[in-house]
């Protein structure tokens, strides 16, 4: 695309993006290029030879120069909640469908399809010059992010930039439409089947192919199931979760995911604090940003497992949207699931005249 098609098509053009970015220097990049009617990639493709390099999005590519970064902060992020985690990229496994990265620090879970542009990024700072590796999906939308710390290997760093160039290293960057949210999809005609067939579950992950084959999705189905198997909160039980989790010095497990990744916090919650509509998690290590506002729908979720009993807070924003889900932490010589299901059982109910 030419800079006289952006602009005939309303699309600022990349000296235009990059002014922009130089008159609102503490603009977040998603915030700027929201405001600017762009996707956040096509904010960085704009940067092109100017601090950004294209590379080959694969996440076989992007996880090998992952693990030999040293420390880093991983990011993955949805429009309602920011998960950070310290530590190191290790224990890749690759696959068609999904990968996995698997150790304490660093727990995610990858979707090669939804990993369609990536970039190197340095990036001039008030703390000095920060390196990253950003990935997008189709719409141009972050998936996944890899920051640099002090004690990282920038020349693992380098290295990792030169291999996956990618061989388009164009200023412009022609994104797909964002899909849009599916919205709760139920099927009462299929509740018996339904009720019976979740009594049955041996392991949570059956619980999407469940509802798939009754033609509902996770929302729609909870919105039907009715006791024992969900109960809907207060949109604030969220925040009394996280204290409660704090409170009782329980670990718990914190999915956070997109389209593309979903990142996993596993262990206690430490500090606490809300500034405006963000609720906030500051621990050594871990860090979480939640838009409180965003939040619409909660349910505890309560699945049968081969381990026993998998219960979960989820919740959802208005147009359906999973913002987030927590579990207990049942691992061996320490097992929070029993103090995690008290917590839950304690949470607010909706208020019946607000159903």
């Amino acid at each position: 695309m030419t800079e006289v098609q952006m602009a005939l098509d309303g699309i600022p053009t990349p000296e235009e993006i990059r002014r922009a970015e130089t008159e609102n220097p503490n603009t977040r990049e998603r915030d700027l290029a929201e405001s600017l009617g762009i996707s956040e990639a096509q904010l960085l493709a704009a940067r092109i030879g100017k601090g950004a390099t294209r590379l080959v999005a694969h996440p076989d590519g992007i996880m090998a120069a992952a693990c030999e970064l040293s420390e880093v902060m991983a990011l993955t992020r949805n429009r309602s909640v920011v998960h950070e985690k310290i530590g190191t990229y290790a224990n890749y496994h690759s696959g068609v469908h999904a990968s996995m990265v698997l150790n304490d620090d660093i727990d995610l879970r990858m979707f090669p399809k939804h990993w369609q542009y990536a970039f190197a990024v340095e990036k001039p700072t008030d703390a000095g010059l920060r390196r990253s590796l950003q990935v997008f999906d189709a719409a141009g939308d972050a998936v996944h992010k890899i920051f640099l710390r002090e004690r990282s290997n920038s020349d693992a760093w380098a290295n990792a930039v030169d291999r996956l160039r990618h061989e388009e290293q164009s200023e412009t960057l022609a994104v797909s439409a964002r899909a849009p949210v599916e919205a709760a999809r139920s099927n009462p005609d299929k509740l018996d089947v339904l009720r019976q067939e979740w009594a049955r579950l041996t392991d949570t992950h059956q619980f999407l192919t469940l509802t798939a084959r009754l033609r509902m999705n996770r929302l729609g189905a909870y919105r039907i199931a009715g006791a024992p198997f969900v109960r809907q909160l207060e949109p604030g039980a969220v925040v009394d979760m996280l204290q409660a989790v704090q409170a009782e010095g329980i670990g718990v497990m914190v999915f956070v995911g997109n389209r593309g990744c979903i990142q996993i916090h596993s262990g206690p919650i430490q500090t606490l604090r809300p500034m405006g509509p963000w609720q906030n998690i500051l621990d050594s290590g871990f860090s979480l940003h939640l838009r409180q506002d965003h939040v619409a729908e909660v349910w505890a979720v309560d699945k049968p497992t081969k381990r026993g009993p998998a219960v979960s807070v989820e919740a959802f924003d208005a147009e359906g949207a999973l913002i987030f889900q927590v579990f207990g932490v049942g691992k061996e010589g320490k097992d929070d699931r029993p103090a995690w299901r008290d917590i839950v059982a304690k949470l607010p109910d909706l208020a019946t005249e607000t159903v």
